[in-house]
């Protein structure tokens, strides 16, 4: 089991390049790698005709530092609902599929469409979904990666509160993957977006099971806001969490997607912050692996 975490904080701040060093630097054995920005920034360099090379550059900063890419995100949202629009959003995605393999990551994270309210048009999202996904498969075979779908939520804004949306439970998430049948789809279960649905995190890691889960979204809430933060901070119980992944003999990595937790500190401490976050990588990792 590999300890990563993202790029998102970083990369924003101080490049990606910085990025990758500074989590080594922390002590993590991996990073995850956020392509964010290729929605977010007209300008960043994945989105320019150069994309390769700046790829490649990446890649041999982590090799002289000594770290690998375990896995990756591709930009968000999946869908707009608009034709033209989801167009490009699919080319981007499959964009940095390519991109996270040049990186040597083994899988990457590719959000469920949900433009889509769920509780009104959930049987129409699954057969997106599963049409969506068997669209990925031949880049996945083609670049050597595996695709993770994760669980998602959606904002009831009448009510001011989380709602569900795709594979906000077990069932339907191994519904999807069941559905598309391959092994290059895989379950990202994202663990503050459980908490969030109101649904028992044991269970659902328990339910979903050893081949099926191959990627975590780890992070912390308050479990009512998605505050991505990090573990012990907030009211997620990861000694439940880590006793079902040892359960079912977890055999994927632990990846933070806990960035918020950088935030507040002023740069001097940005270093020191990303150790402490390692820290806690590894205390999460001896819970799992006793």
């Amino acid at each position: 089991m590999l300890l990563s975490t993202q790029t998102e904080f970083f990369g924003k701040v101080y490049g990606d390049a910085v990025a990758i060093r500074m989590i080594k630097a922390a002590g993590f054995d991996a990073f995850d790698m956020s392509f964010f920005e290729m929605f977010g920034d007209k300008d960043y360099p994945m989105n320019g005709d150069n994309w390769r090379d700046y790829v490649c550059s990446l890649r041999a900063v982590a090799d002289e530092c000594g770290i690998v890419c375990n896995q990756a995100h591709a930009p968000f949202a999946s869908s707009a609902g608009d034709e033209e629009d989801d167009k490009r959003r699919f080319a981007a995605i499959v964009r940095s599929m390519e991109a996270a393999a040049m990186l040597g990551a083994k899988v990457i994270v590719v959000h469920p469409k949900q433009h889509l309210p769920y509780t009104t048009c959930k049987d129409a999202l699954f057969d997106m979904n599963v049409q969506f996904y068997r669209s990925l498969l031949p880049y996945c075979e083609q670049f050597g990666i595996k695709v993770a779908c994760e669980n998602m939520w959606q904002y009831n804004r009448a009510a001011g509160r989380i709602i569900d949306s795709t594979c906000s439970r077990p069932e339907e998430f191994c519904a999807y993957l069941d559905a598309v049948d391959s092994p290059f789809l895989v379950a990202c279960l994202d663990i503050g977006h459980t908490a969030l649905t109101d649904e028992e995190l044991p269970y659902f890691i328990r339910k979903l099971g050893k081949e099926r889960l191959q990627a975590l979204h780890v992070h912390d809430n308050d479990l009512h806001g998605d505050d991505h933060t990090l573990p012990f901070t907030r009211r997620i119980d990861f000694s439940a969490v880590t006793a079902a992944l040892s359960d079912i003999g977890y055999a994927g990595d632990l990846t933070f997607e806990a960035d918020n937790f950088l935030r507040p500190f002023p740069q001097p401490l940005h270093a020191d912050a990303a150790h402490f976050m390692c820290c806690v990588g590894r205390q999460l990792m001896c819970m799992i692996q006793g």
